[in-house]
């Protein structure tokens, strides 16, 4: 098992009604930005239940958010902010809102000319404005990590960044909040979860067997009530187990000590900039072309994953790998997220400009650091 330190202070506050304990949350004696989409929040009556509970505070708010948030957005949200001389921030609606403020929080208290160097220089994040969130769609697990990603147009770039400054002081998670998502939103949000965990999962052994058994536990989770919610979108233990699952998919307890991979995430990222695909779309495509490529690499863990998780039980270990691949993909579709480019009729060649970007940035990738250029090539086409 490898060294880490484990820190999540982000107090979850998880069940039905709970945004009326907003007060018990959040001090009275600031001025408050609530941070939020494109207008859901109004149409499922979640917004005018943060209204009653934060009664008497003193609130602006800022609305806009893109599902892949913009750095221009973000960047009118912090001079609104600044003017506004807000002291807390409340995130309101699904992961990309969410991680648009935790940029805000961090920028505002940055010491740099361009705040973009955050996420393009790792420029260090040594403070942020407090901030919670009220989650409304489970995917990206950014309500108990300190992560964000944000898109910036104008360079046509997808980058993230990381630090515990910016982790939200709570977060309220009420599955009836996501009752009215649709089938789109609620698949990817379980591919984004699922993903998740696949990255810090399928790698190699590192002697981490709780580890292992818990990121298990979620992914078969996962696999069991994907088709409940999609039977009955309503049902509320579906869309609880849906939410937790999420969060515990990114929180970084699962990641403790372990070897993680991200190959799957940093070329999702590209193709949604490239083509504007949501981002679990883009995984859905992606991981089973990673699985193909990387599996003499990942053979135990592949071998791994389709018994434990998918129960094959066959004794070639071959057709364990090749079997579990294939669930991985029916899972995917069957959630309602195609797992090959030709399905949105985007032809391979266009896409081997997302390997050129990436290796000239990153470099080489993967729990290895083996995957570059070349690579990259190759599992894009065996995405086509």
């Amino acid at each position: 098992m490898k060294n880490f330190i484990f820190y999540n202070p982000t107090k979850i506050v998880f069940g039905k009604g709970q945004i009326a304990r907003l007060p018990e949350l959040i001090l009275k004696n600031q001025k408050i930005m609530m941070t939020a989409g494109g207008g859901s929040i109004q149409k499922n009556g979640v917004y005018d239940q943060v209204m009653r509970a934060l009664e008497g505070y003193d609130i602006v708010e800022f609305w806009g958010f893109q599902p892949n948030p913009e750095y221009e957005t973000c960047m009118e949200a912090i001079r609104k902010a600044k003017e506004e001389k807000v002291g807390f921030f409340l995130s309101v609606g699904g992961g990309s809102v969410l991680d648009a403020t935790k940029f805000i929080a961090a920028s505002l208290c940055f010491d740099g000319e361009d705040p973009w160097d955050i996420l393009s220089k790792g420029a260090p994040v040594q403070s942020a404005v407090p901030l919670g969130c009220i989650l409304t769609l489970p995917a990206t697990g950014s309500e108990s990590n300190g992560n964000a990603v944000i898109s910036r147009r104008e360079r046509n770039q997808k980058l993230a960044f990381s630090s515990p400054e910016v982790m939200p002081r709570f977060s309220i998670i009420d599955p009836e909040t996501t009752v009215t998502l649709d089938a789109r939103q609620t698949s990817n949000g379980i591919v984004d979860a699922f993903v998740h965990v696949m990255e810090q999962y399928l790698t190699y052994d590192v002697n981490t067997p709780l580890q292992d058994r818990q990121a298990e536990a979620i992914l078969q989770t996962l696999i069991e009530v994907a088709p409940q919610v999609k039977a009955d979108p309503k049902d509320y233990d579906a869309r609880a187990n849906i939410m937790w699952c999420a969060t515990q998919a990114l929180n970084t307890l699962i990641g403790c000590g372990v070897v993680q991979d991200w190959t799957t995430h940093m070329i999702g990222h590209e193709l949604t900039v490239l083509f504007g695909l949501d981002h679990a779309r883009t995984l859905a495509i992606v991981l089973p072309a990673v699985m193909r490529h990387q599996r003499v690499q990942k053979r135990d863990k592949l071998i791994q994953y389709g018994r434990r998780v998918w129960g094959i039980q066959d004794a070639d270990p071959e057709k364990v790998i090749d079997a579990a691949i294939e669930k991985t993909i029916r899972f995917f579709e069957s959630a309602g997220n195609p797992t090959k480019l030709s399905a949105y009729d985007i032809p391979v060649a266009d896409c081997l400009i997302a390997a050129e970007r990436l290796s000239g940035r990153e470099g080489k990738i993967g729990e290895r650091q083996d995957i570059g250029r070349e690579e990259i090539e190759a599992i894009l086409r065996l995405g086509a």
